[in-house]
Parts: C-alpha cells; sequence; structure tokens
C-alpha cells in the first residue's frame, strides 16, 4: 500500500515539474518571437497618408508626426501611360539609384526636414531603417473628370499606386521583412493639357479633300472622308448624311504641335511640313460616328455643319471622350 502511495506522489511530483517546463518553454518561445524585430504592419502604415514629392531633388515621401517615409527615385519611371492590367512596372529596390527609407524623429518633421539642402537642426533623427532589398510595384491609372451635360471624359492626371514587395528593411537591432508593405498612390499632371479651343470653322483641302479645324497650337482633322458626306445638296429635315469613323476611312485625329505655329499653310500639303511638330497625337476609336446636315447659305454656297457623335480617342493605353455629341464646326463649299 505505502509502495502504491509513493509511486502516485512520484508521478504527482514528475507531472508539476513537466507542466512548469513546458510553461517556461512556451514564455520562452513567446518572448522571443516578440523580440524578433517584427511590427505588427499598421504601427507603420502610411497608406492613408498624403504623397509629396521635393521640386529640387527625387525624393517622394510621407510624413506623420515623428516618423517619415521615404523614396527616392527617379522621377522620370513615372510615365504617364496606364500600365496593362497584370503587368505592372517593377523596379528593384537597390539602395542606391532606387532606396527606401523610414525613419524616427524626436520631434513633429515637416517638408524642411526632408527636402531642404540644409535641414533645420531639430527635429533630430533618432532611429532609421534603410530598405536592402526588394521590388517597388507600380501600377499606374488615368485620373479622369466628367462633364455631366455631355458625358465626355477628360483626363486631369495620373496616378500611380505603389506598393513594396518582398522589402527587407536593415535596423540597429535586426532586420524587418514585409511580404507586401503599400506606400500609397503619386499623382502626376499631364505632360500637355488638351485645349480643344476651335472656332468651329472647318477648311477642305481641294486635292486630298482633308477636312481640318485649327488653332494656333492644336488641330482635329478628318482624313480619307466618304465624298459622300460634303454634298452640296441639302439634307432633309432631321436626316444627316451619316458615316462611321474607322483607322483608315473616316479618320479622325486630335495633334498638338510644338515649335512654331500651325497656319492653314500647314496643311493640304503633299509633304507634311517638319515644323512646326507633332508633341501629341490622339487618333479616334472604331465606331465613332459623323453626322453632316447640308443648307443652302446664300445663292450658291453651302453649310455643311458637323457633329461627332461617340468618339473615343487614344494615344497608347489613355483614352477619353469627346461626349455624346461633339460640334466639329461648320464647312463652307460652292
Amino acid at each position: 500500500m505505502l509502495l502504491e502511495q509513493i509511486k502516485k506522489s512520484t508521478f504527482v511530483v514528475n507531472s508539476i515539474k513537466m507542466k512548469r517546463f513546458l510553461g517556461l518553454l512556451i514564455c520562452a518561445v513567446a518572448l522571443n518571437s516578440c523580440d524578433d524585430g517584427n511590427l505588427i504592419l499598421e504601427n507603420i502604415n502610411f497608406e492613408d497618408v498624403a504623397t509629396q514629392s521635393c521640386s529640387t531633388n527625387e525624393i517622394i515621401y510621407k510624413l506623420k508626426d515623428k516618423e517619415a517615409l521615404l523614396l527616392e527615385i527617379p522621377k522620370s519611371i513615372f510615365v504617364n501611360e496606364p500600365t496593362v492590367p497584370g503587368f505592372p512596372t517593377l523596379i528593384d529596390i537597390d539602395n542606391a539609384t532606387n532606396q527606401v527609407v523610414y525613419r524616427f524623429y524626436n520631434g513633429t518633421i515637416t517638408t524642411a526636414n526632408i527636402c531642404n539642402t540644409i535641414p533645420p537642426a531639430l527635429p533630430n533623427v533618432t532611429d532609421q531603417w534603410t530598405a536592402a532589398s526588394g521590388k517597388i510595384q507600380i501600377i499606374t491609372t488615368t485620373i479622369k473628370t466628367i462633364d455631366a451635360t455631355n458625358n465626355s471624359t477628360r483626363i486631369s492626371g495620373y496616378n500611380h499606386n505603389l506598393v513594396f514587395k518582398n522589402i527587407t528593411f536593415d535596423k540597429t537591432n535586426g532586420i524587418q521583412v514585409y511580404e507586401t508593405f503599400p506606400f500609397g498612390d503619386y499623382i502626376t499632371p499631364p505632360k500637355n493639357a488638351l485645349p480643344f479651343g476651335f472656332e468651329k470653322v472647318v477648311k477642305q483641302c481641294s486635292t486630298s479633300k482633308q477636312l481640318y479645324n485649327r488653332t494656333s497650337s492644336e488641330a482635329l482633322t478628318l482624313d480619307n472622308i466618304d465624298p459622300a458626306l460634303i454634298v452640296n445638296t441639302e439634307t432633309p429635315l432631321n436626316t444627316p448624311r451619316i458615316a462611321v469613323i474607322g483607322a483608315l476611312k473616316n479618320k479622325l485625329s486630335y495633334r498638338l504641335y510644338s515649335g512654331g505655329v500651325i497656319t492653314d499653310d500647314y496643311f493640304c500639303n503633299t509633304t507634311v511640313p517638319v515644323l512646326p511638330s507633332i508633341s501629341e497625337e490622339w487618333n479616334a476609336l472604331n465606331g465613332g460616328i459623323i453626322e453632316v446636315t447640308t443648307i443652302k447659305n446664300g445663292t450658291t454656297a453651302y453649310k455643311h455643319t458637323i457633329v461627332l457623335k461617340n468618339v473615343v480617342l487614344k494615344k497608347g493605353n489613355s483614352d477619353f471622350k469627346l461626349g455624346d455629341s461633339y460640334a466639329y464646326g461648320d464647312l463652307i463649299t460652292n
């Protein structure tokens, strides 16, 4: 009987020792995992903070109280061209040309702390994480403004969404790795404004029959038009002549020019003049509609009112809509 009690007592003592050992082991693992340098992502989340950029260098940055997230990257990387879905731009973080730095300060920071050649003496940097490797993913989309009156759109900017992928930070007490670290959005303006400042006066070349409407720096042209569109015969009431815009026939193009002033002499030439040069060209997608209404204009002349409907103009991966109905202008013929 005594032997059985001794055995039971020994079993209980051993069980208690084992539980204590397991408890200490779990605590040690927990403490070790808490000290491995990993921080919760939300603690350094700058995604909702506005992105700013320096005009004197290649730094774009985000500031939040006593923290700064800095990205030094050539601004030429940010091309005003939407990326193809599923194929983002990927840039290597190399701690040289493309650098990512996360800083802590002992006071509230401002733009002067980032962009000035000689930064203010205070606040001081108290700690810094420097990215040693990883990639910068950039997805670019257009920002469009919509005119509800005619359902037209215009490009007002380009949004570049940046996400760091598999980024590794070197810290004073180890490393910090993030599989996905959102930086946020960086917006760039369009290279050129598209003024569309036409006076609605259309002219036609005598030989090529090209139609054009121009200002001193832009032109909207219709090439290889259907000859049945411009005829010196009045159209019946509410029955305009109609043609479909295509890539070759009835081709509509919008162009911006640089290096000189556009005049009527530029058009209708067998060879396109070298200057002014075309700085930007947008071509209409297939399917837009050309409507022409013709009435008598005096004794021998005719006025052809040309309207473009549901036209979308495209350059690269960018596009915008002229509107449900856009008045191209009036052409006078005899």
